[in-house]
């Protein structure tokens, strides 16, 4: 199963919101929600995952023990932090994108 934090949560609706802000270009209202639905499947799928990456950024271990990386285009990465307890359930902490990403 996985569940996601109230920071969790709150970062999917601060994406939406840059998304939906974004000064560079204007993007229509369903490819900024299918962006976020793209990360929320990614997440949901960790459960089904059978190797798990140990964080190793000091900004990553901070928030979860476990990343996983999620490679959306050529520019942006998005990490989704995460903890796993004893029955394999997966609690996502944080989603961070590389421009916010500090050794």
């Amino acid at each position: 199963m996985v569940y996601y934090s109230k920071q969790a949560d709150n970062d999917l609706d601060e994406i939406l919101k840059g998304l939906l802000t974004w000064q560079k270009h204007t993007l229509t209202n369903e490819f900024c929600l299918n962006y976020v639905l793209e990360i929320i499947d990614v997440c949901d799928s960790l459960a089904s995952e059978s190797y798990h990456s140990d964080s190793l950024y000091e900004t990553h271990r901070y928030y979860g023990k476990k990343v996983y990386k999620y490679a959306r285009n050529k520019n942006t990465i998005w990490y989704i932090i995460y903890d796993i307890d004893t029955e394999n359930n997966i609690f996502i902490n944080k989603i961070i994108n590389n421009y916010l990403t500090i050794n």
